[in-house]
């Protein structure tokens, strides 16, 4: 493939690239319009200080350059009929995108009252970024994006997630040189080991490279053609370069440069796609293609301001002109600068856009604005889910049954793949996971598929295949981030890792569980699924790993969220995970977190009534209480009629353990101590429902909880998250929370609760403390558990495995 600097710049018709450049000239006044307008929007009469906005707010810097693409784009489409996707990595250019979504029709269709008149320019104006409006960043309110630009880092790993088994797709995805400095978008190049041509669609990078960011410049902007195609060759990429400052001589190289990128992109994908065709040809031979435009930052603007050159620096990043209110100088500098794109030629009489600018917009849904992979909830189909009982444990008693609590769900989905799957080869369900997959006992899927990889593979390999289509790659902000594209575009999926490194992509949970909340208020944004994340190899059981991997943060970062869009759940078994996978992957619109550990757990409930707890989101285990053998109703002055003397709360899969643990060592000792035991499985539950729309009535609260009685409560993540989530319950302070206190290291399971002061003797000893009465044989069991405390101290150090009657334990009913 030659440069594209030698490639001749007529493949551009005269005429054509005449309009496109004034559909450029258009985009670029109606997004200075906006950073300063709220009146005379279409210069009708001179530019007065009371036209201009009172805050002044946008990013023009990278915006000519994003319309610049836009317009190419349109043509190409226009002229082949093929479908796109336009992601901006430099998102802050907002007003670009939406200038170019006015211009082609799609934002005053979804927003009629944005009308395509001289009264829909002024409101498109008096909008940004104001009040009432809309933000200043590509976001959920901008049509034709999957893509919030407010947090740089993510648009190529979104580009890829909506490549992935979309095999007519093109994701156009524009990468600033700013967002290229980034940990997520440098670990983002790695697409070309994982994209397969035979059956998902295609990435083209155009790296945006305009020298600086917000203060300086940035590292790719200062690096050589050479230096950058040696970086991009070796992520599997062939990149050609198109730069310059002459918007005629851009345009034709960047024009080129697209459509013999996309002719490249067909013909790999006609030869994967051919039949016979061998693993070998998932790849063209010298890369797939990608752009590196470097046009300058603020390109067509003032080129200098009070002596300082604006253009092609820095100072062009946000607002060039910040003084036009107090300086008669830069208002008319500001007037300038717009009549130069002759405005009256762009709009008629009526202020509408000329259609001859307007009708160089593809048609129909083929408009980067209107496209339905960019509103993914219009190409969703339900998974087709086989019945979670071929996959349930049989329980004949509860807290017998050893068994890996995740491995059930890997079997789930191996069938999730199969039943979802299309003929060409891919699906609407992918898994992604950091090379964690078997590890996290969900490697029955791997009895339907293989691990995605589309570089060279060995003998000795195991389970990779181009044609694979489970995810890994050691990345959290990939694996999140692909997932995020994948199910913004109209799929499904679920994101599995290592509980303690989701805190790596955390930032990713709160951006797109924000784009959710504002979703959910656009009634042009269809529903998509929900993502998925299931937090394993957790904090307690990951005490051969140590300190490091030691940490259940995630929990804390989503309780603060949008209440109608975060879920947590918190099974202690396998058929309860059953059962809420079954919920979330029916679910929309929603970030469920799933916090269950791979390692041989006791089961407990049967599907059945897995089933009804997971509906409830809390209930009383009434066989591991002792509520009907206790003391009843009378038999204490002040108490509630059938008010049990203590209340032992469990979430979480060792959490439950220890107060089941607790609980029978209470039955054996005090069995007149009258207790009940709660298991919370929806965590939101506790919340009061004025708070959450899972949250609990007071009234079911208190059938579970009492009025007033103690309740000591055995929680998996940090204490402090439950006390966070019952402010405002009855009496909240009865709640005495025992959970991970950052005490871990490399040692044996049950330490690990001994280290956080959880374990079933700690939790007897607060239940002890804590009870209505000071049962007989108390101090007793209160002196057992103190001397098992200590025994267990010498016996871990001196053997390196816990207590027989620990390690062994299961339940005993009572007799």
């Amino acid at each position: 493939m030659p440069d594209v600097r030698e490639i001749p710049h007529r493949s551009y018709e005269k005429a054509d690239l005449a309009a496109d450049l004034r559909w450029w000239d258009a985009a670029n006044y109606l997004t200075i319009a906006q950073i300063y307008l709220q009146d005379n929007v279409l210069l009708r009469e001179p530019l007065a200080v009371e036209h201009i906005k009172p805050r002044l707010l946008g990013h023009w810097g990278t915006s000519p350059g994003l319309s610049a693409i836009y317009a190419v784009l349109n043509r190409i489409i226009a002229e082949t009929g093929t479908e796109w996707l336009y992601i901006t990595g430099p998102g802050h250019g907002g007003p670009a995108l939406v200038a170019n979504t006015y211009l082609e029709g799609t934002y005053s269709e979804i927003y009629p009252h944005i009308s395509r008149d001289a009264d829909g320019v002024r409101r498109l104006c008096r909008q940004f970024s104001t009040p009432g409006g809309i933000p200043s960043h590509v976001s959920v309110q901008t049509p034709g994006s999957i893509h919030e630009g407010g947090e740089l880092g993510y648009a190529l790993v979104h580009a890829a997630g909506a490549a992935y088994d979309h095999p007519d797709l093109v994701v156009a995805c524009v990468v600033g040189d700013g967002e290229a400095e980034t940990g997520p978008l440098a670990g983002s190049w790695k697409i070309p080991a994982f994209l397969n041509p035979a059956r998902d669609g295609a990435v083209l990078p155009i790296l945006h490279l305009n020298g600086a960011k917000i203060a300086g410049p940035t590292v790719l902007g200062r690096s050589t053609d050479a230096e950058i195609s040696d970086y991009l060759g070796g992520q599997g990429w062939r990149p050609v370069f198109v730069e310059g400052t002459d918007p005629a001589a851009v345009f034709g190289g960047l024009r080129a440069a697209i459509v013999e990128a996309h002719r490249t992109i067909r013909a790999v994908q006609a030869l994967a796609r051919t039949d016979g065709a061998q693993p070998d040809d998932a790849q063209p031979d010298t890369g797939w293609p990608a752009i590196v435009l470097r046009t300058p930052k603020g390109w067509t603007g003032p080129k200098v301001v009070d002596g300082k050159k604006i253009e092609g620096t820095h100072w062009a990043h946000q607002v060039p002109l910040s003084g036009v209110r107090e300086n008669p100088e830069h208002l008319e500098i500001l007037e300038n600068w717009l009549r130069s794109y002759r405005p009256e030629e762009l709009f008629d009489a009526d202020g509408a856009v000329v259609e001859q600018i307007s009708s160089l917009a593809p048609a129909g849904d083929l408009r980067l604005g209107a496209t339905p992979y960019a509103n993914g909830g219009r190409l969703l189909r339900p998974l087709r889910l086989p019945p979670i009982g071929n996959y349930a444990l049989e329980i004949d008693e509860p807290g017998v049954v050893v068994h890996e609590t995740t491995r059930v769900l890997g079997e789930f989905m191996r069938d999730i793949y199969r039943e979802n799957s299309t003929p060409d080869g891919g699906g609407t369900f992918r898994l992604f996971c950091p090379d964690e997959t078997t590890s996290n006992r969900l490697g029955a899927v791997f009895e339907e598929t293989d691990r995605c990889w589309q570089l060279p593979a060995t003998d000795f390999d195991d389970g990779l295949s181009a044609s694979g289509r489970v995810m890994e790659v050691l990345s959290e902000h990939l694996c999140q981030g692909w997932l995020e594209g994948y199910t913004l575009s109209g799929r499904h999926g679920l994101f599995a890792t290592y509980e303690a490194f989701a805190m790596v992509s955390a930032s990713m949970v709160v951006q797109h569980t924000k784009w959710l909340q504002h979703a959910t208020s656009l009634p042009w944004r269809e529903p998509v699924a929900s993502l998925n994340i299931l937090l394993t190899s957790t904090c307690w059981r990951n005490d051969h790993n140590g300190f490091s991997h030691q940490g259940p943060g995630l929990i804390d970062l989503v309780l603060p969220l949008a209440p109608d869009v975060v879920r947590v759940w918190l099974p202690p078994d396998s058929n309860t995970l059953l059962s809420i996978a079954d919920h979330c992957f029916r679910s929309r619109d929603h970030v469920n977190v799933l916090v269950a550990d791979k390692q041989p757990h006791l089961q407990y409930l049967t599907l059945d009534e897995a089933n009804e707890q997971a509906a409830a989101g809390a209930s009383i285990w009434p066989w591991a209480g002792t509520e009907r053998a206790g003391v009843r109703s009378g038999d204490l002055p002040g108490v509630d009629a059938g008010a049990p003397d203590i209340v032992l709360a469990g979430a979480g899969d060792v959490p439950t353990q220890e107060i089941l643990a607790a609980a029978q060592l209470l039955r054996e000792w005090v069995p007149y101590l009258r207790t009940r035991v709660v298991n919370v499985l929806d965590l939101m539950a506790l919340l009061p429902h004025a708070d959450h729309p899972h949250g609990l009535p007071e009234d079911r609260f208190i059938e579970l909880f009492t009025r007033d009685t103690d309740v000591v409560f055995a929680f998996h993540g940090y204490p402090r998250a439950v006390h966070q989530l019952l402010h405002g319950r009855t009496h909240p302070g009865r709640f005495h929370v025992r959970g991970f206190n950052e005490q871990g290291t490399t040692t044996t399971p049950f330490d690990m609760v001994v280290l956080n002061r959880m374990s079933r003797y700690h939790l007897v000893l607060e239940a002890l403390a804590r009870s209505r009465r000071a049962p007989e044989k108390g101090a007793e069991l209160a002196e057992y558990c103190r001397a098992q405390l200590a025994r267990h101290h010498d016996h871990v150090r001196e053997h390196f495995e816990d207590l027989p009657e620990v390690r062994d334990w299961v339940w005993s009913p009572a007799h």
